[in-house]
This record gives structure tokens, sequence and C-alpha cells, in this order.
């Protein structure tokens, strides 16, 4: 219902009927629409968490950090319905407890970038800095991509590839090992 009609379509009384049940079992199981966002949120999250851990890590650990970003960009493109009401897009109000669903799927990308530092290819930094960073530029990208602001996916990939490598080199690593290793991300 999310993915065909939007969440303005969202309401006790649409999802009773589409299950064909009454609004009482929508109260009965969820305890009302906060609750049944939380569930869309934990679903969006538990998808990018399993889009994350099927990134089999490398002995380059940039080239890791940026096929974590294309798996991120590859989960809200999979699914844009749940990409928006994970992150308030749609009119849901967030929680603390909304935001801290999706906290643990940034572990993965926090020990890539950890690796990055101990590899001496990111200057020493506290990993969580490095990786909000970079969730903030991939997210930026997504979201972008996602209302159509930049246009078809090639000039995605190629924003994509520009941005990652800009990061990476920010971050401390030599441009052209960045190039070299935000390339070899795109080609997994």
């Amino acid at each position: 219902m999310l993915a065909e009609q939007g969440p303005g379509a969202l309401s006790a009384r649409s999802l009773a009927r589409a299950a064909g049940t009454s609004t009482m079992a929508v109260y009965t199981h969820f305890g009302g629409m906060p609750a049944v966002v939380r569930a869309i949120i934990h679903e969006g999250f538990a998808r990018l968490a399993a889009e994350l851990a099927g990134v089999p890590p490398t002995a380059d650990p940039v080239t890791d950090c940026a096929a974590l970003a294309l798996a991120y960009r590859r989960a809200a493109h999979r699914a844009p319905h749940l990409y928006r009401v994970m992150f308030g897009a749609t009119g849901f109000e967030l929680t603390d407890e909304n935001r801290g669903i999706g906290a643990y799927t940034l572990r993965v990308a926090r020990d890539a970038v950890a690796r990055c530092i101990e590899a001496g290819r990111f200057h020493p930094a506290e990993p969580w800095v490095l990786t909000r960073r970079s969730w903030c530029l991939a997210h930026g990208l997504v979201s972008l991509e996602l209302a159509g602001f930049l246009g078809d996916p090639a000039a995605g990939d190629a924003d994509f590839r520009a941005h990652l490598t800009g990061f990476a080199v920010g971050a401390g690593d030599d441009p052209a090992r960045a190039q070299a290793s935000i390339a070899e991300a795109f080609t997994q």
C-alpha cells in the first residue's frame, strides 16, 4: 500500500480494509498508527542492514567504504517508499526511538572507516565522525537522486563517483589511490 499509494494512503482504516479485518486489529496488534510507522521504519532499516551486510570486506578499506555507500543507494532505490518513511520525508513524525532504530545499521560503515584510519588511508579521527560525514554525503545524494534532481542514473553514478572520491581525499586519502578504490567499488 505504501509503495503503490504513498504515505497519505496509510491510516488504520485503510490498513484494516487492505488486510480484510477491522480497525481494532490494527490497534490490537500495533497499538495505533505511530506503532505501525515504527514497524515500517524497523522493516526499512532491517532491509538496509541486510544490504550493507551483503558487502563483503576486501583488502581495500576505501573500496569497502564506497561499496557500502553504493549499497545504501541500492537499498534506497529498491524501496524508496520505505526510505522516505525511515528518514521522515513523508510527514510521519519521527521520534528519538524511531531514529535510534537505524543507528545500528551504521556499525558496518563505522568499521570500514576505522579500517581506513588504521591503514593510514584516512587521517586519524574518531571513526563515528567520519562515518556520519560519509552518511550525510550518501544520504544527500540519494535523496536528490530519488527526487529527480540528478537526472538519469549515469549522471547519478558520475555524481556518486566524484563525491565519494572527494570524501576519501578530504578524509586524508591520496587522490590517485582514492580514485582507483572508488572505481573498484563501482565494479563490484
